[in-house]
């Protein structure tokens, strides 16, 4: 186990956190533990530190929203995922730790312009756009497989292309949670293989997976309370701050 400082194990629980009140009905919260985890260990390792809690969220969210999944949206995504992993793979084989800290923190800026670019569009049409084709399929399935293999960091993309599918709120949680499942499973032997995903690192998990619980607890309470306007902004803010904090760190 890695000796951190009570500030460094601070923020790990607050990923921790964040990773099960994300996968718990606040997806929003999907970028934070990336830029989180990036920020206490080496970039490369953070991401196969951070897939672990991952699919111990995935399992739980899973649980909770099985019975609401698009299978045809699934069947369609998911073999052009396998095309944006093998990706990542790639570029983790060859980025030092600077590269992929920089590509997280730029994947994350990225995201935020992408929903924030959305959210203004939406405004000036004063309605809500149309459902996308399901051809787009064939582009967010690279982008969602090439950015949860680099950073963990998809379920901005994922959640945009589901919401803009005009899924209902159930089925956007269900399909996201089995999608996320299957995905992130398909990752571990990558992540193994790449030396990112270590005895080291699954411990480090289950020290952390009480504050997964408690995030997952938190995160179903307070989706059903908080504004969601709100709540998207202050999300959007903190991980555009996070990005720009990966980019500029020497």
């Amino acid at each position: 186990m890695p000796t951190f400082t009570a500030l460094e194990w601070l923020v790990l629980a607050l990923a921790a956190f964040a990773v099960g009140a994300g996968k718990s009905g606040m997806p929003a919260f999907g970028t934070i533990p990336a830029a989180l985890f990036a920020s206490v260990l080496p970039a490369k390792a953070s991401t196969g530190a951070v897939l672990g809690l991952l699919l111990v969220g995935d399992l739980i969210a899973v649980r909770m929203y099985h019975a609401h999944a698009d299978w045809p949206m699934l069947r369609r995504l998911l073999p052009s995922v396998v095309v944006g992993v093998l990706l990542g793979v790639v570029v983790l084989w060859f980025a030092d730790d600077a590269g992929v800290r920089r590509i997280i923190g730029a994947t994350l800026v990225l995201l935020v312009a992408l929903r924030v670019g959305l959210l203004v569009r939406r405004h000036r049409l004063g309605t809500e756009p149309r459902a996308v084709p399901p051809r787009l399929a064939y582009l967010f399935g690279p982008l969602g497989g090439f950015t949860t293999m680099i950073a963990n960091a998809a379920g901005p993309v994922m959640t945009l292309y589901f919401v803009a599918s005009r899924l209902p709120v159930q089925a956007v949680l269900g399909t996201a949670a089995w999608f996320f499942l299957i995905v992130n499973a398909f990752k571990v032997p990558f992540s193994v293989g790449l030396g990112l995903m270590t005895p080291q690192s699954l411990l480090l998990n289950l020290v952390l997976v009480p504050a997964l619980l408690v995030g997952a607890l938190c995160g179903r309470a307070v989706a059903r309370r908080i504004s969601p306007v709100w709540f998207e902004r202050i999300v959007l803010a903190l991980t555009f701050v996070s990005g720009v904090f990966l980019l500029v760190r020497p």
